[in-house]
């Protein structure tokens, strides 16, 4: 790799805003704020809206949707040609 034209990559924590949990991990991603982690260490942190720790589909909370009753729907709207 050419020196110094890649970003730093570094130890970055992520903190989901929807369920409060916060992940350590490396990013080359920046941020002003920092935040003080478990291990006595302050790293950057990044708020992200939304993670595995509260997507639906990761959670199960997600909704199946009615596969079924969309065709009939279909069909009744444009006929079975």
């Amino acid at each position: 790799m050419k020196p110094g034209i890649h970003p730093a990559y570094g130890p970055v924590v992520f903190r989901d805003t929807a369920s409060g949990t916060a992940f350590l991990t490396r990013s080359t991603i920046t941020s002003d704020k920092s935040v003080e982690w478990e291990d006595g260490n302050t790293y950057p942190v990044v708020d992200v809206e939304i993670s595995s720790a509260s997507h639906p589909f990761y959670t199960g909370t997600a909704r199946v949707m009615d596969t079924a009753g969309r065709v009939e729907k279909f069909e009744r709207r444009y006929g079975a040609r």
